[in-house]
C-alpha cells in the first residue's frame, strides 16, 4: 500500500488551500481514512478522518468548521479542503489508512496502519 500526500504549499493567513492523497495497491473503497498533522516541536495530531464510504466524518476541533475532509473511491483519492487558514495551521500533513478494513473512522491511528510521506503547508501571517 503506498499513500501519496500532495498540495501543500505557503499561502497567506485566510487563505485556502486543498491536499490530496492518492492511494494504490489495494481495493481503496474498504479502508477508513485520516489526515494528521505535525508542526515543528510537537506531536502528531489527528485532523480529521473520513468513512470507507465517504458518509461518516470527523475533525478536530480546532479545524472544525474550516477544514472539508472528502474522498473519491473511483480516484482512490482522498482530499482536505482547508480555508481560513490561520498560522497555527502550518504543519507537515500526512495522510493515512487503516490496516483493517471497514468499522468506524476513529481518531486514533497506529503505526501498523498505513502512512504517506507528509506535505507541508505553511501559513504566513
Amino acid at each position: 500500500v503506498q499513500l501519496q500526500a500532495s498540495g501543500g504549499g505557503l499561502v497567506q493567513a485566510g487563505g485556502s488551500l486543498r491536499l490530496s492523497c492518492a492511494a494504490s495497491g489495494r481495493t481503496f473503497s474498504r479502508f477508513n481514512m485520516g489526515w494528521f498533522r505535525q508542526a515543528p516541536g510537537k506531536e502528531r495530531e489527528f485532523v480529521a478522518a473520513i468513512g470507507w464510504a465517504g458518509d461518516r466524518t470527523t475533525y478536530a476541533d480546532s479545524v472544525k468548521d474550516r477544514f472539508t475532509i472528502s474522498r473519491d473511491n473511483a480516484k482512490n483519492t482522498m482530499y482536505l479542503q482547508m480555508t481560513s487558514l490561520k498560522p497555527d495551521d502550518a504543519a507537515v500533513y500526512y495522510c493515512a489508512a487503516r490496516r483493517v478494513p471497514y468499522g468506524v473512522p476513529g481518531t486514533r491511528y497506529s503505526d501498523d496502519d498505513y502512512w504517506g510521506q507528509g506535505t507541508l503547508v505553511t501559513v504566513s501571517s
